[in-house]
């Protein structure tokens, strides 16, 4: 089988929209994702559509959605997708994995959510259904809880961290200053990061508010095509590799630090693309919570267990670093609704490696990983890009 390319794409502003639920934003983000392509409905074989919700709107049957939204795909064979925050990498493996087995040549990856018009307390609730509920769901304060208690046992294990958590954070908000497409494009610095105050106070455990993503609206779409078809086309984003790795639920069943599945679905992806870490010009990392970055670079293997606070201090990750990590701003600055995410991170690395990032574009970016999780890295995805037309 020969991976699909990605051959068109489209995001809208990540924030609170005027967009009343998801039908709208996929009305908004799909007619362009088709312009860029060069395509119309008509070329389109199938959509894969990434939304949670799991509450977030009584409106489900998600897929179905798109249809709604662009009245020309109504009658293109759909399918909606869930996998916790790696919702948007699910739908993409899914559409992928539809053209490599020749089903079609041209589908549409769509995700969407709309979380800020459901109260802060209920979208607490609604984001521990990622978590396993006959273990976790008692939780203080929702999701944020659970990021917390592997906060506090990184802390316990490995020494206060919380002045790396804050760096972790203020490179990404800085690096959001300039993504248009960004929710928070505000540059807070590292004091504002680290101080507890009225404006930043905890939330759970050592994290405080800049410790944590933002909920947010959006939408982000991939046009993918098979390998012949694409290089036919404007652009072309090749796959060099993918991987996915699971890991148990319940966070009593494995050891949360170790980042088991998120290592071996670096390792595996890397390996497939023979290439290394030093051979990539940046990486979009699923930073739903500081400390989750932190442990990503561990995972990736920047770092040693226990040493990834080493990373941000050395400024190895920073924009102008040996390996630029969350040059969008990441889900800190970006915005992290949930079924897009994973969408909207590939779309982001495509645009630094096709040089049309705008005030992102890092300068001669070749290669591109994108790694995007579920839950607390219960399921794991990773990307290695490379633009070949």
């Amino acid at each position: 089988m020969t991976d699909p390319m990605i051959v068109g794409w489209s995001h809208t502003r990540f924030g609170r929209s005027d967009a009343p639920d998801t039908c709208a934003l996929m009305a908004e983000a799909v007619p362009q994702a088709l312009d860029h392509a060069g395509i119309t409905a008509a070329d389109v074989d199938g959509i894969f559509t990434g939304v949670f919700n799991n509450g977030f709107s009584r409106q489900d049957f998600q897929g179905a959605l798109v249809g709604m939204a662009v009245p020309a795909l109504a009658h293109v064979p759909a399918t909606r997708y869930e996998n916790a925050c790696a919702t948007g990498s699910a739908a993409l493996h899914g559409a992928m994995d539809f053209i490599a087995a020749g089903r079609g040549r041209i589908a549409l990856v769509v995700g969407a959510e709309k979380m800020t018009a459901t109260p802060t307390a209920e979208v607490g609730d609604i984001l521990l259904g990622a978590s396993f509920h006959a273990e976790e769901a008692q939780i203080d304060a929702g999701f944020a809880g659970l990021f917390g208690q592997i906060a506090a046992s990184y802390f316990q294990q490995n020494g206060d961290r919380s002045q790396e958590l804050a760096m972790i954070a203020a490179k990404n908000h800085e690096n959001g200053m300039r993504n248009p497409y960004a929710h928070m494009r505000k540059d807070l610095g590292v004091a504002f990061c680290n101080t507890v105050s009225d404006r930043n106070p905890r939330v759970a455990g050592p994290l405080r508010r800049s410790d944590c993503s933002l909920i947010s609206d959006g939408a982000a779409v991939l046009v993918l095509a098979d390998a012949e078809t694409a290089l036919t086309m404007r652009r072309a984003i090749a796959f060099r590799a993918r991987a996915q790795a699971n890991d148990p639920l319940a966070l009593s069943r494995r050891d949360m630090l170790a980042m088991r599945a998120a290592r071996a679905a670096w390792t595996q992806a890397l390996d497939r693309a023979g290439v290394t870490l030093d051979d990539l010009s940046l990486v979009e990392t699923h930073d739903c919570f500081t400390i989750a970055e932190m442990l990503e670079y561990e995972a990736m293997g920047l770092a040693e267990p226990g040493q990834g606070h080493r990373v941000i201090r050395d400024g190895v990750t920073h924009r102008d670093g040996r390996l630029p990590v969350n040059l969008s701003g990441g889900l800190k600055s970006r915005g992290h609704p949930i079924g897009a995410t994973g969408v909207s991170q590939h779309v982001m690395a495509a645009m630094q490696l096709t040089g049309d990032a705008g005030d992102m574009q890092l300068p001669g970016a070749t290669m591109a990983g994108v790694f995007n999780m579920g839950g607390a890295a219960v399921t794991n995805y990773v990307s290695i890009l490379e633009r070949v037309r």
